[in-house]
């Protein structure tokens, strides 16, 4: 059975390295030329000794997800529908900004929580990807946006001890600064289909890799986890690999947000927002995001915001407002301009940060809140929600 290296964070790679019978080192080495130049021909792989090279044919694969379609928005924005087998497809969404480009990432083929304004609860639950699946959504992006950097070639052939040196040489790391240069990706965001907390102990492992300096070498500040909140992972994601935290909130009580988003039901706003103060001890930042959508005549008036307001009064806070993204066969309505510039004024007054998200790709369903992918097996929601 062959492995596909793309999910294999340093641990594993080094174990699956050992496993083959190799030396240590192989393992970084491998991780640049997988990640950082997006090299899937171990041919091409021209500092690996030919034994080694002629191993990873035999017992490993670098496979990203394949392409289904992929689509170009009048304001840039690109989404691709990638193929997850049996009949399921994810989206993947690359949002192009001036100094930086943000890449929204699927973890499920699906959702289990059922939000009612979301295109993607609407669609079920088939299962978890795997961390190659994850980490491949990223690995694709950089090359279809051409910023993958070829390796300096050298000779080709096996090696003997001076190996190590050239990988470590001037040569490699003149390339690998160049690689790290023209990445378009900068930013990655958690927060395509799926509740990333619910596929933890695939989700860690990608984190992991996003983050090495040998893979991807993004920090902390700029790979975000967004989740509508599963108290006892954002607990654990604290321990684990704090990175950015985003939390879904569209609701400023209980009651609201029970009827908006089921999970409330089972971790309320007080024991989400007893998470959110824990997860700050090792937060990368100094803040949580909070993201509410505006939905016209449900969460967006001024009993609303004043209700907000103090509900985060204790959790230093900033506030994503999102204007809300119709997909066909909801029931919600897009709030006004107006009221929400309203929305906004009184949470700045009152000390918390807010924006307004510009809205981006609705013109090929690629903005927040309409991922929808395809879902062959739509029958598992309710196994997952209760072991959530």
């Amino acid at each position: 059975m062959t492995v596909n290296l793309l999910g294999l964070d340093e641990q594993t790679l080094a174990a699956f390295i050992a496993e083959i019978g190799e030396k240590p080192f192989r393992a970084k080495q491998l991780m640049r030329w997988v990640h950082r130049f997006g090299e899937s021909r171990f041919s091409d792989m021209s500092d690996l000794a030919k034994t080694l090279r002629e191993k990873l044919v035999q017992s490993a694969v670098v496979a990203a997800p394949r392409v289904i379609s992929d689509g170009v928005s009048e304001d840039g924005t690109r989404k691709w529908l990638l193929d997850m087998g049996r009949g399921n497809a994810v989206e993947t969404v690359f949002i192009p900004e001036a100094g930086r480009g943000t890449l929204c990432i699927s973890t499920q083929a699906g959702c289990t929580l059922a939000c009612e304004f979301c295109s993607t609860g609407k669609q079920g639950f088939n299962r978890n990807l795997d961390a190659a699946e994850i980490v491949g959504q990223l690995w694709m992006a950089n090359r279809a946006l051409g910023a993958t950097h070829t390796h300096e070639q050298g000779e080709r052939g096996e090696r003997g001890a001076d190996d190590l040196a050239l990988a470590c040489g001037e040569r490699q790391r003149n390339s690998e600064r160049g690689a790290r240069a023209n990445r378009a990706v900068s930013n990655v965001v958690l927060m395509g289909m799926g509740e990333p907390l619910l596929n933890f102990d695939n989700v860690l492992p990608a984190l992991r890799l996003m983050l090495d300096d040998n893979a991807y070498g993004l920090s902390r500040r700029r790979v975000t986890v967004s989740t509508s909140g599963i108290v006892p992972l954002i607990d654990r994601l604290r321990e684990a690999c704090p990175v950015a935290l985003a939390v879904s909130l569209h609701a400023p009580n209980d009651a609201l947000r029970d009827r908006l988003m089921p999970i409330n039901r089972k971790y309320p706003l007080r024991e989400l927002m007893g998470a959110c103060v824990r997860y700050l001890d090792r937060a990368p930042r100094d803040f949580i995001t909070f993201e509410y959508v505006m939905l016209s005549g449900v969460n967006d008036g001024e009993q609303q915001a004043r209700e907000l307001i103090a509900l985060l009064a204790d959790v230093p806070s900033k506030v994503n407002l999102i204007p809300f993204n119709p997909f066909p066969g909801t029931e919600f309505q897009r709030s006004p301009r107006e009221v929400i510039r309203r929305f906004s004024d009184s949470l700045n007054a009152a000390g918390i940060v807010t924006t307004t998200r510009k809205t981006r790709g609705d013109d090929i369903d690629a903005a927040c809140g309409q991922l929808a992918g395809q879902v062959q097996d739509r029958t598992r929601r309710v196994i997952r929600m209760e072991a959530a």
